[in-house]
């Protein structure tokens, strides 16, 4: 089993490798490796894409990446992979992002990636810190974590999906801002799982038991 944190090149990667690594050596869950190769990602059982940026940004150095993005793209869409996107690796999945400028993502999961806009005025953005899950639905991600479990979040920018059954989880900040998203083999989070302690912990080791 082999678990491919795809590296192109969107920031420092050793914080989330080590985490990953120390979950599968917990949960029996193979090997982890980051790559930035595009035959180790088409060749992986799991993907992970994390993302530290700008939307477009991002955007453009994973399509630029163009052997490690057709690779990806025909993993999950063609061959059904077993797919978890971090941060703003989470907010690709989207049809489209607003950050800057209108910016096309993945199309994975219907929605756009807006501004968060606490409707009290105290609240300030980035949201930045720790807060509580609510649970929205059901899923292996949260083998073991309840609706008021705290993660880690770094961000001005948010999933707006279009399904709200593709919305897992929430927190609240002057209105529900998306933490968890999915759909059939896919899965993100806006949060930081590897700087988010014993919860994220957990959430990783799930995903990489995960078998959809």
């Amino acid at each position: 089993m082999l678990t491919a944190i795809i590296d192109y090149e969107s920031g420092n990667l050793h914080s989330a490798e080590k985490a990953f690594q120390r979950m599968a050596r917990e949960v029996d869950g193979g090997e982890v490796v980051v790559t930035s190769d595009a035959d180790v990602v088409a060749q992986a059982d799991r993907l992970v894409l994390p993302g530290d940026g700008a939307f477009p940004a991002c955007a453009e150095e994973l399509r630029g990446h163009r052997g490690i993005y057709e690779a990806m793209v025909e993993a999950v869409e063609q061959n059904g992979r077993p797919f978890l996107g971090i941060c703003v690796g989470m907010q690709l999945m989207a049809t489209t992002g607003h950050e800057y400028r209108d910016t096309p993502g993945l199309g994975w999961v219907a929605g756009d990636v807006v501004k968060i806009t606490p409707s009290d005025s105290t609240l300030k953005v980035p949201h930045m810190g720790w807060n509580n899950l609510v649970i929205d639905h059901d899923h292996a991600i949260f083998d073991g974590i309840t609706s008021g479990d705290h993660t880690y979040f770094v961000h001005s920018y948010h999933f707006r999906v279009t399904d709200p059954s593709e919305r897992l989880a929430h927190v609240e900040y002057g209105g529900d801002v998306t933490a968890v998203i999915g759909r059939e083999t896919i899965v993100g989070m806006q949060f930081h799982p590897e700087k988010s302690q014993d919860i994220g912990l957990r959430m990783i080791g799930n995903f990489l038991t995960w078998a959809p």
